[in-house]
């Protein structure tokens, strides 16, 4: 088979493999959840397997322990949760109505500095600006929720995916090594050096990040209800969990809590309190979190992410978001191979480095005439 031959069989490979993923993108969701599972909870279990254990027991004190986890926190914190969504949902009419009468009132001192067409100038852009902001943001989570519900949801993914889950992770090895088999014997050292380098950024991202989350959550979360915030959890948890997308989580919880708080508190004060909360968050992440849990070499640019989890939402829902940041990470390891061949070709048209004559020395000594 030619190159390319070769070129074209993976093209269509790989439009055939997205169209997939387009039109089956709702029941797919539960299994590429438990896959992504099984490459998380792999290293454990590998552990276990040296240590004695049999692949099949390894698998099952595993998969029922982190399932059992993840069941006793959804018990513990749904009351908690469902309880400040119920009331958050109840006073958001007042939040709105003391905001509002806030805004007429800054607006009033800016009309005193400002001219009325710069005035107006400022109610445009900003109108246009949140306008646009709330429309994207709506896409993407329209994007989600249609995912979700398609689905008849929570219930059967989490009836299928701890399934889905333990069958992947028990026969994972036995997957790598049946594929690895299915690679082009030619290129089969440069292909497995490639998913190498996938799986060293999957593996420091995904695992780290998600530790990183967990971590903020719960910073957030303990710290905004010490504080004497409303829905002060829910708010700091959700913050972190989404905090996976670099700054955005962040800026959600951020004009949030702040809002919240100006709207319950109205002080000064509080309102500080609550923004320092978040800037002490944003610098433990990024000085401590980040570079310890995740690492500085995982690979994936903050602007290629939340590109990648945005256009994956609004593509694909709930499927979208779980394959956007290994779908960026396969793209960015094959960009990086792609120009490393490219500067080592003639394409890139490098001189070539000219060696002097080897009878002729690049620096004689002088001769001195007697």
């Amino acid at each position: 088979m030619t190159v390319r031959q070769q070129a074209t069989t993976w093209t269509i490979a790989i439009a055939a493999f997205l169209g997939v993923l387009y039109v089956l993108g709702d029941v797919l969701t539960p299994f590429v959840a438990g896959m992504a599972i099984a490459y998380l909870l792999d290293p454990a279990c590998d552990k276990l397997e040296r240590m004695g254990c049999s692949r099949t027991l390894s698998t099952s004190i595993i998969t029922g322990a982190f399932f059992i986890l993840m069941t006793l926190l959804l018990l513990l914190l749904a009351p908690l949760v469902t309880a400040q969504l119920v009331d958050f949902a109840q006073k958001v009419p007042q939040y709105i109505t003391i905001l509002q009468e806030k805004a007429v009132f800054l607006m009033g001192l800016l009309e005193n500095r400002l001219g009325p067409d710069e005035l107006t100038q400022l109610r445009d852009m900003f109108g246009s600006l949140s306008s646009g902001a709330v429309k994207f943001l709506l896409s993407v989570v329209g994007g989600v929720a249609s995912g979700v519900e398609s689905l008849l949801t929570l219930v059967s993914l989490a009836l299928i995916t701890p399934i889905v889950t333990f069958y992947l992770l028990r026969d994972w090895d036995h997957m790598v090594a049946k594929i690895d088999g299915w690679l082009p014997r030619g290129s089969a050292d440069v292909i497995r050096t490639q998913i190498g380098l996938v799986n060293e950024t999957l593996s420091g991202f995904a695992r780290g990040q998600a530790m990183v989350c967990i971590i903020l959550g719960l910073f957030y979360g303990v710290a905004l209800m010490l504080a004497g915030l409303d829905f002060g959890f829910i708010v700091g948890f959700l913050t972190g969990l989404i905090s996976f997308v670099p700054y955005f989580g962040m800026l959600v919880g951020f004009v949030a809590g702040v809002s919240i708080a100006i709207a319950q508190f109205g002080e000064v004060g509080p309102v500080v309190i609550v923004a320092v909360i978040f800037a002490v968050g944003q610098v433990l992440e990024g000085n401590i979190l980040t570079p310890k849990l995740v690492g500085e070499r995982v690979g994936l640019h903050a602007v290629w992410i939340i590109f990648a989890l945005l256009a994956g939402g609004s593509l694909l829902g709930f499927v979208g978001i779980l394959l956007a940041v290994p779908l960026m990470a396969v793209i960015g390891v094959l960009a990086r191979f792609s120009l490393e061949q490219y500067l080592r070709s003639p394409l890139y048209g490098a001189p070539a480095t000219v060696e002097p004559p080897a009878d002729t020395p690049s620096s004689a000594p002088d001769e001195k005439t007697s």
